[in-house]
């Protein structure tokens, strides 16, 4: 990801402001390694700019914020995936509720790939049938793939490298995590992954089909 990238996230459930709020801790890291050093600007801030993260101040807040960032407006906003020398990548559902996001990206800058889009995507089922179309009456799987990216919210990322299709779905590793931890131990699948189905990662599979995933929600979607 570049250094002016920015990821936004709204936050639902009871009481939700109040507890990112807790969450997050004292504004200044400083403050929050003494009285919250479990928080994440105790954790990852440096100083009271560069403190991680943002946290609004009030539901009323929060609302605002949240209309400029997803509403009418957001779709003004400069997309920032190429579509050249790109893999598509689908943190699945099953990894986001599990807390793996962090890991998995952490895993993926450190190999050396460039991350230049990603966005939090939840979709009905019409949007993923069509979506891994390419795959119905070709894998048994199918039904299940798709019900697996429909269980929750997906991070999807524009992977980009030299050869990034290829390069990264070796990373990725076999679709079955089983094969990968004997085989390929250190593969993303391998780590997070529990079965085929719930393997961790969805990536692009022939380089031609690059751009057409990573355009699809990046472009396509956007656009319904």
């Amino acid at each position: 990801m570049s250094s002016d990238a920015i990821t936004c996230i709204s936050i639902v459930g009871d009481n939700a402001v109040a507890r990112w709020n807790d969450l997050c801790g004292p504004q200044d890291p400083q403050d929050a390694q003494r009285t919250a050093p479990h928080s994440l600007r105790a954790a990852f801030g440096t100083d009271i700019i560069q403190n991680a993260v943002h946290s609004s101040a009030d539901l009323n807040k929060a609302n605002r914020e949240i209309e400029f960032f997803f509403g009418e407006r957001s779709k003004s906003f400069a997309q920032t995936a190429v579509m050249d020398n790109c893999s598509l990548c689908i943190v699945k559902p099953h990894s986001v509720s599990q807390g793996m996001v962090g890991k998995i990206v952490d895993d993926i800058l450190a190999r050396g790939f460039e991350i230049s889009a990603v966005q939090l995507y939840r979709e009905d089922r019409a949007n993923i049938e069509e979506f891994l179309e390419v795959y119905k009456e070709v894998v048994p799987e199918y039904n299940d793939m798709v019900t697996q990216l429909l269980d929750g919210a997906m991070l999807v990322m524009e992977i980009r490298a030299e050869d990034a299709v290829a390069s990264f779905r070796e990373f990725v590793g076999p679709a079955d995590p089983a094969i990968g931890r004997v085989l390929r131990p250190h593969t993303l699948r391998a780590k997070y992954g529990h079965d085929k189905i719930r393997n961790a990662i969805h990536c692009t599979d022939l380089p031609e089909d690059g751009g057409l995933e990573v355009e699809y929600f990046f472009r396509i979607l956007q656009q319904k």
